[in-house]
Parts: C-alpha cells; sequence; structure tokens
C-alpha cells in the first residue's frame, strides 16, 4: 500500500506555508547512525499526540494503542505525552500501559524539561494532529537531532480548514517544510497537497490498522444484536449519508433492528422506533458489537471522502471481527477490500436495502473474506513494521 500511494521526495519543492523556516534542517541524527549500522536497530521513539488513554469521541487513541504496543513488540522504546484534560479524563480506558510509557502533563511549561530530555536522547521525535501543545513541541523537535516527523491523523480535515480559514491550529505557523518526513492517514492526492501547501518535504501514507489480538470473531455474541449496526462519533459531515444509508433503511425496514453506538449524538437525532442507541462502546467491546449485528455500516467523513484513500479504523475492526461491512464508496477503497467480495458499497438506500435482504450465508462469506484480507495486509503489527520502515529510509 505504501509503494502505491507514496510521493517521490526528489521532486517536493512546495512552498513553505506561512512563516519563513526557522529551524536547520539537521542531518546527522542518532537514528541514521543507528540505521547504517543495523538496518533494524532498536530506537527510541517520542511521541506528543491528542490522547492514548482515551477512545472517547475519537479515533486517534485506538489507532495508538495498536502501533505502541506492536513498536515495543519489536524492541523498540516508546514514549507518548498527552495533556491531561478534562473531557479524556473523565471517559478514561487506558492508563498504565505495560510495554510503553504514558507521560500526563497538565501545562507544557510543567512538562518542557522532561520533554526536552526525553526527545534529546530519542532517535525519532513525532508531532500528531490536535496535539493540543503541537507549536511547542515541534518548536522543541525541530531544534533536536532526532529524526523529525510529523503525524497527520486528520489529513482531509487539515486541508479543508487551510482552504477556509488559511491556518490550523495544530499545525506549527512555519509549515511542515523542517520535517524530515510528513505522514499522512490518507493517501492519494492529499500527499501532493501537503506538499504544495504546507511544504512537506516527504510525505508517505501511514493507513489505520486494527489489533487482530484485540478484534476477532466472538462466538454467540448477541449483547447488541442488531440486523445493521454503526459505530461512530457523531459528526455533522457525516449526517447526510447516515440519513440516507441507514435512518432511510430503517423507515423502509421496521422491523429489522437498527443500532447506533457513539458519543456526542445530539437530543434531536432523527432516532426511529427500531433504531436503538449505545453512547459510546469502549474499544474492549467493538468484538461483541460487531459480532452482535449481521451487518454493520461504515460511513465516510465528506471531508476524507472527498479526498479518497481514507479507511477508516472502525472499517478494519470490523473486518477483523468477521463482520460483513456496508461501505459508503470512495477513491481507493478497492486498494483496501475488494467490493462485493470482502465488503458491500452502498450509495443509497436501495444499496442498504438489498444487502440486508442476501442470503446469511452470502454475507457470512463477505465477513470472512474480509477478516483474511486484514490479517494479510492491515494489523497493528503490519503498519508498525511499516513506519519503523519509512523511518529508516528517511534517516
Amino acid at each position: 500500500m505504501i509503494g502505491k500511494c507514496q510521493s517521490d521526495s526528489a521532486a517536493n519543492t512546495a512552498p513553505m506555508y506561512g512563516l519563513a523556516s526557522k529551524h536547520p534542517n539537521q542531518r546527522t541524527s542518532t537514528l541514521a547512525k543507528l540505521c547504517a549500522e543495523s538496518p533494524r536497530a532498536r530506537m527510541k521513539v517520542v511521541i506528543f499526540g491528542l490522547t492514548l488513554s482515551s477512545s472517547w469521541g475519537n479515533g486517534h487513541a485506538t489507532l495508538w494503542r495498536g502501533l505502541c504496543k506492536w513498536l515495543a513488540r519489536q524492541g523498540h522504546e516508546v514514549t507518548f505525552f498527552e495533556r491531561d484534560v478534562p473531557y479524556y479524563a473523565t471517559h478514561r480506558d487506558l492508563i498504565d500501559p505495560e510495554s510503553y510509557q504514558l507521560q500526563f502533563y497538565s501545562e507544557w511549561d510543567e512538562v518542557r524539561i522532561r520533554a526536552e530530555q526525553q526527545v534529546t536522547n530519542s532517535d525519532a521525535a513525532m508531532v500528531t494532529s490536535y496535539c493540543p501543545d503541537a507549536q511547542q513541541a515541534s518548536d522543541l523537535i525541530l531544534n533536536s537531532s532526532a529524526l523529525k516527523v510529523y503525524y497527520d491523523l486528520d489529513t482531509a480535515v487539515t486541508l479543508e480548514k487551510l482552504r477556509s480559514d488559511g491556518r490550523v491550529e495544530y499545525v506549527p505557523t512555519y509549515g511542515l517544510g523542517d520535517f524530515d518526513l510528513v505522514l499522512s492517514y490518507v493517501g492519494g492526492k492529499a500527499l501532493s497537497e501537503l506538499q504544495r501547501l504546507l511544504g512537506a518535504r516527504t510525505v508517505a501514507p501511514l493507513y489505520g490498522s486494527v489489533d487482530p489480538e484485540l478484534h476477532q470473531p466472538v462466538p454467540k455474541a448477541n449483547r447488541y444484536e442488531s440486523d445493521l449496526s454503526y459505530l461512530g462519533t457523531y459528526a455533522a459531515d457525516r449526517q447526510g449519508p447516515i440519513e440516507e444509508l441507514l435512518l432511510k433503511p430503517a423507515h423502509r425496514l421496521p422491523e429489522k433492528k437498527f443500532l447506533v453506538g457513539g458519543a456526542q449524538y445530539p437530543e434531536d437525532f432523527p432516532w426511529n422506533d427500531n433504531i436503538w442507541f449505545v453512547r459510546h462502546v469502549p474499544p474492549r467491546d467493538h468484538p461483541e458489537f460487531y459480532c452482535s449485528s449481521r451487518a454493520t455500516l461504515n460511513v465516510t467523513r465528506a471531508a476524507m471522502a472527498s479526498v479518497g484513500y481514507c479507511p477508516s479504523g472502525r472499517l478494519f475492526e470490523a473486518a477483523a471481527c468477521e463482520t460483513p461491512i456496508v461501505s459508503d464508496s470512495w477513491e481507493g477503497l478497492s486498494d483496501f477490500f475488494e467490493p462485493g467480495t470482502e465488503l458491500l458499497t452502498a450509495e443509497s438506500a436501495d444499496d442498504v436495502v438489498d444487502a440486508l435482504s442476501r442470503d446469511p450465508e452470502e454475507l457470512r462469506c463477505i465477513g470472512r473474506a474480509a477478516r483474511e484480507r486484514v490479517l494479510e495486509a492491515h494489523t497493528a503489527e503490519h503498519r508498525s513494521r511499516e513506519l519503523v520502515s519509512l523511518l529508516e529510509a528517511s534517516a
């Protein structure tokens, strides 16, 4: 997948975004020396991100838990810095990981010296989108000898905000041109846009993934029993597709049960008598949620669907649980799953009604095929190894 979408860094001549560059690009990093000695050297990686401790209302935490876990299993040392904020603290479902370090802090000034020590001793240091202290963390990293990485887990939203507002709060004011490597959660044309609009020099996709040790078929699951489920945080730009692909089919199929799980749904959401709701399904319950339904719906946010190559983590989770998927369609989807064989696509309520009327054994075959595809190419172990390869190549 990386080879199919990765941009040619030699052609990267995009202008800087915002203010002129003020950080010298230090190429003699410790990681470069390590990689010269051993192509699979153990490394120390420091990450400044949104959250790892709470899966409430975001897709960052589950992804990072899988990546950090499998990086640690490869022998790498990982430290994740997370600002301790109330809305994640009250919905925290991970506090003390076993194989990597999670560092909480209240304010940047409180953690600055500790963060500087960690970055100074690291081989690679990374800032992510929606990091509440992205500017300060970027300043710190870009003045170090570590390999400098920016990972945008919200690329489509970033590009949309940039075009409409001219500024994105979690992107440093001087853009991305001083980072050795810029990673993107989505691929396709978004990669060249990161170069053109934000000055990124070397860009590559690092897609979502799933930890198959946590997400797998659950025999006789029925706690979240439904004919069609949907798991996702409420987003206004998903509401149109949700109405077409979930609400309309529910009205047309009153004898079937539909189930929505997620956070931040407004009180005026147009529920129906046969649509049930579960507020915030924690990651540990995702497998049972998926396996309790005959099929599950995947709907992509409008900004992501418009750029394509945007598989959500939920897509991989459902597939790993062997649950038949009905998904909206976007450019690049067939690079991850084969439509008609490994999942079903839907553009209208008719397509969803047709999917739910299919023979149960046919749906089960589609679910099994999707799980096989995930285990072959889309696990957290796959992505962690891709990340290490990208870091080594950049060093």
